[in-house]
């Protein structure tokens, strides 16, 4: 089906497809980066988009940062190759190192771990909220020249809390993003 704004999600508890406007398709991609790739890639072949949207859950870094944020950089928190590169870059890769979408004013760091602690790296990158999934998303949009955005929904503070506080809060963002995407379509 072609549709020129797509929503990329991991997961069909962070987002019902049923309460999507009509025209807009949602991809559930999975957890982690080479899901999100594969599903993202998918998507672009079958529904030929416009706009990537990405929703998803996120931990906060800060304990005062809460709610639905719209992300502008993503970066990789867990590409550690020193000395070959500094960390958060692949060695002898051409492609950016981070992503910045046209709207949105936090960072995220996407990794393929579930943050149960503070690192001091995220805090010296300014990130505000790390997830699993939005910088294989923004990869692929990047690669195709298809413009993306993102929205994440705080649901834990990266703690040793954080599994349990993300399963009571995994669907608590859904009705603030489905507000926000009235205003983008």
């Amino acid at each position: 089906m072609q549709t020129n704004i797509i929503v990329i999600t991991a997961l069909d508890m962070e987002l019902d497809a049923a309460k999507l406007p009509s025209g807009v398709g949602v991809y559930y991609s999975g957890v982690g980066k080479i899901n999100a790739t594969i599903a993202t890639m998918r998507a672009i072949e079958h529904s030929k988009p416009n706009l990537i949207i990405n929703f998803g859950t996120a931990g906060a870094v800060h304990t005062t940062t809460t709610g639905l944020l719209g992300i502008k950089r993503v970066v990789q928190r867990d590409i550690i190759a020193e000395p070959l590169s500094p960390r958060g870059h692949v060695p002898f890769c051409t492609r950016p190192h981070e992503y910045f979408s046209k709207t949105g004013e936090f960072s995220c760091g996407s990794g393929d771990s579930f943050v149960t602690s503070l690192d001091p790296w995220l805090i010296e990158q300014d990130i505000a909220v790390v997830d699993m999934e939005l910088f294989a998303i923004a990869t692929v949009a990047h690669e195709h020249g298809i413009e993306w955005v993102s929205y994440k929904f705080v649901t834990d503070h990266a703690n040793e809390d954080s599994g349990q506080e993300w399963a009571k809060k995994v669907n608590h963002g859904e009705e603030l993003f489905l507000e926000q995407l009235k205003k983008i379509i």
